[in-house]
């Protein structure tokens, strides 16, 4: 590991958040036209006021969060949402809650598809991982020494980028680059050569800006490394020892569930099913991934240390450990700025601190998709929550449930709206259109 990237490991422990839920993204051109969209045929039954939390050795209010998410897709709020909680090397919940798709409704479960967006990016930085374990990569190793023709406009930049410098988004490149034109269509391959006359802000591995397109070059090292397309050698390496067994890569991928929940926009009257659209398919390992609650469950288990024939410990703590700061995560959301004190990146995965406490976490959002996952090592807990809209009502959800684990009280971080069923958005009429409101950038992640 480079020397200059070595002063931003923290020796203090780091924690969790929620993802600072992006803006949704844009609306397709057109959307179904005929028929009324059913409703939930059941509400869950409004939620008291906050409860005392309990300290954090005693157990999780696990039924508490579960009547929280009914509540978040009771009345139409939102369509449909997953969530996982595991705790000690036991899956402590892992069920789905409201519905798959406004049009032809059918319940979310255990095993319902969602995309992942840029949760997707903690499984590139554990495959590539699992290849430093095995002797095939260094994480100093060089982008070139496997891309050989890739270019920077920095003279020498190219040939200074590692495998580290990728994952923990340290390429010198403005912000989301090439984003734009990747929900353009543009090709993936076409993009990574215009890199050569792209912007930067800093000499590989001295800064830290957001990445999709330059993430994904990750892909093309674990390619050169294993002979293996990425999303072969993460089905081999990853899905199939863990067990996830709903788990895919790409448009076809989720097509080819047997159930999986569309995603959905806000559109005159309520909430419109779409069809996914493959922009951000296109680069797999930082958007790439498509996966059940189940299977996100195990996943947990797995970064929480309870498969260690797969991912032994001290892989685990590489992954997890900052590499560079992001002080801008500490802004947003009320309870990041009530919690949060650092943030950080590290391999594919974000670092907290929070009030304190150690988390890892990484978020999600893309066209009427998004998910949050946090890890919190001192109570061997880990969460994650996936919906298929892009409200941001559960968003509080999880800080909500970090809270508890840790015996932290005074934070409000879910709208009353949420609790008390008081106003929620009803499914739209099939032939409603999405509102010109939601055309907004799409993104696999906030940035």
């Amino acid at each position: 590991m480079k020397e200059r990237t070595r002063g931003y490991i923290w020796k203090t422990g780091l924690i969790a958040a929620l993802l600072p839920l992006a803006a949704g993204s844009a609306t397709q051109d057109s959307v179904p036209s005929s028929g009324t969209v059913a409703r939930t045929a059941s509400m869950a039954a409004n939620l008291p006021p906050a409860l005392p939390l309990p300290p954090a050795n005693s157990n999780l209010d696990i039924m508490r969060f579960e009547a929280i998410a009914e509540a978040l897709v009771a009345n139409g709020r939102i369509p449909g949402l997953a969530m996982a909680i595991v705790k000690d090397g036991r899956i402590l919940s892992a069920r789905g809650y409201g519905i798959t798709d406004t049009r032809a409704p059918q319940p979310v479960d255990a095993h319902t598809v969602f995309r992942l967006a840029s949760l997707s990016k903690s499984f590139a930085g554990t495959m590539t991982g699992i290849l430093v374990n095995d002797g095939m990569l260094r994480w100093d190793s060089h982008l070139t020494d496997y891309v050989p023709s890739f270019r920077m406009s920095m003279p020498d930049a190219a040939q200074q980028i590692t495998v580290a410098d990728i994952l923990s988004h340290r390429m010198g490149l403005t912000h989301n680059a090439f984003d734009r034109d990747l929900e353009g269509n543009a090709n993936y391959h076409d993009l990574t050569l215009r890199m050569a006359n792209a912007p930067m802000t800093c000499a590989p591995g001295d800064c830290y800006a957001y990445q999709n397109v330059a993430f994904s070059l990750i892909g093309d090292i674990v390619f050169a490394t294993t002979g293996q397309f990425y999303s072969e050698a993460v089905a081999r390496r990853i899905f199939k020892p863990l067990g996830m067994n709903d788990a895919s890569y790409g448009l076809e991928g989720i097509e080819a569930s047997a159930r999986w929940a569309r995603p959905h926009v806000r559109g005159r009257g309520g909430w419109v099913s779409l069809t996914p659209k493959p922009t951000y398919y296109r680069v797999a390992p930082a958007a790439g991934v498509n996966a059940s609650i189940s299977d996100m469950a195990q996943w947990l288990l797995a970064h929480t240390g309870h498969r260690p024939e797969v991912l032994p410990a001290p892989l685990l703590a590489t992954l997890h450990a900052p590499l560079v700061t992001t002080p801008s995560e500490i802004r947003g959301a009320s309870w990041r700025r009530s919690r949060l004190t650092t943030a950080g990146y590290a391999l594919g995965w974000r670092a907290y601190n929070y009030s304190g406490h150690q988390v890892v976490f990484h978020g999600g959002a893309v066209q009427g998709y998004r998910g949050a996952m946090a890890l919190l090592p001192e109570q061997d807990l880990g969460v994650v929550i996936l919906w298929n809209s892009e409200s941001g009502l559960p968003g509080g959800l999880l800080p909500t449930i970090l809270d508890n684990a840790l015996g932290m009280s005074g934070g409000q971080w879910l709208d009353d709206e949420t609790i008390d069923g008081s106003e929620g958005v009803l499914y739209a009429e099939r032939n409603a259109t999405p509102s010109g409101t939601s055309a907004s950038a799409s993104k696999a992640s906030p940035p």
